[in-house]
């Protein structure tokens, strides 16, 4: 229990020293480049710390701690609630980045400033955790030493397997997002966290479930086994691939590309009322027809 109760330790040093850093840069930094800069750096420094840490426990402590997946899950939620809470309109995802950029709510200079910041931010992470795993404070960190050199992928299936896999979890994630969205952060944030929670419940045997290109480049593209080909078709074109699919599912078009919908029907969401259409009889064109307008509104997928 004192392995598991220095990652605890590292998990609130990490997220509080992170809000800091949020802290300061809202004092420093203008609103603009807080938002597409400084937020977005923290968040996947954050993240690539916190699952790093996590990842070596999930590793590690399952036959050197003595602890079961049950602890792993738990403490995963647990982050994800606290990252949900705490981001301030971070996402640390590239494929959410692109999902705003297409939805037409980020310009294309803002979102290259975000992926920029995310991979700056996941690298950062890398690069502490490693550091704090050199300190070797606990046996955990004294074995992750020790095998960090000889990792192996974490692709455990074949690679169109895999590549499924994490397309789909990144398919249900961006559905999940794209219908809370709207909602208010207490009930946005847990549902965010258990859909994390159950994809890396389901997924994690056959590729990690990273579902995010840039924490996935930090964790595994170092590890042998597979081709940086490999990593990238799994890794990269899998979650895009999700994304893309599950926003032409939920709006039937991608704003960014075409305006016109492709599986729904623009149906009018208000109905005529029958003295309306008696009046339309009756020769009240003008009145129909403007009513005909208020109708023609952009539907809701």
């Amino acid at each position: 229990m004192a392995g598991l109760n220095v990652s605890i330790a590292f998990f609130f040093l990490a997220i509080g020293v992170c809000q800091a850093l949020r802290q300061l840069s809202k004092r420093l930094l203008s609103p603009g480049a807080y938002g597409c800069l400084a937020s977005e750096l923290v968040g996947s420094l954050q993240l690539c710390m916190s699952c790093l840490e996590l990842r070596m426990l999930a590793d590690i402590g399952l036959w050197a701690g003595g602890f079961g997946p049950d602890v792993v899950l738990t403490l995963l939620f647990l982050l994800f609630t606290v990252h949900g809470a705490s981001f301030d309109g971070a996402s640390a995802n590239p494929t959410i980045s692109l999902q705003e950029f297409l939805l037409l709510e980020s310009n294309l200079a803002a979102t290259a400033a975000k992926l920029l910041a995310q991979g700056a931010g996941t690298g950062m992470g890398w690069a502490v955790t490693t550091l704090y795993w050199s300190w070797e404070l606990t046996d955990f960190h004294l074995i992750q030493n020790l095998i960090a050199s000889e990792c192996s992928s974490s692709i455990r299936t074949s690679l169109h397997h895999a590549a499924f896999v994490e397309g789909t979890c990144s398919f249900l994630l961006h559905l999940v997002l794209l219908k809370l969205r709207q909602r208010r952060s207490m009930y946005r944030v847990p549902a965010l966290a258990a859909t994390v929670t159950f994809l890396t419940y389901t997924a994690g045997p056959f590729t990690g479930a990273f579902f995010n290109p840039a924490l996935a480049t930090a964790a595994t593209f170092h590890c042998s086994g597979s081709s940086f080909w490999d990593y990238v078709q799994v890794y990269w074109l899998g979650p895009l691939a999700g994304m893309l699919a599950a926003l032409l599912l939920y709006q039937g078009n991608i704003p960014r590309l075409f305006q016109k919908n492709l599986l729904y029907s623009q149906k009018s969401k208000y109905k005529i009322p029958k003295t309306r259409v008696a009046a339309h009889v009756e020769g009240d064109e003008p009145c129909q027809k403007r009513k005909g307008e208020k109708s023609n509104s952009k539907p809701h997928a």
